[in-house]
């Protein structure tokens, strides 16, 4: 049987936290900004975790992510 492989597109956009959650960044945040408000640019600017349902989704595609 071959080696399990990380999923490269998936493993480009999750980070491993601590605990062991998944991380994510915001959508809507390449362009168009003068129609967003100061306020929502500001929250799209920090990372925020995974729900639990897509948790259980992405786990089986980064199985060798630290």
């Amino acid at each position: 049987m071959p080696k399990m492989k990380t999923h490269r597109g998936a493993a480009k956009r999750f980070k491993r936290t601590g605990s062991g959650k998944l991380k994510r960044s915001h959508a809507y945040r390449s362009h168009m900004f003068s129609h967003k408000t100061q306020k929502q640019k500001r929250h799209l600017r920090k990372a925020t975790l995974v729900s639990r349902g897509d948790f259980r989704r992405i786990r089986h595609l980064l199985t060798n992510l630290k």
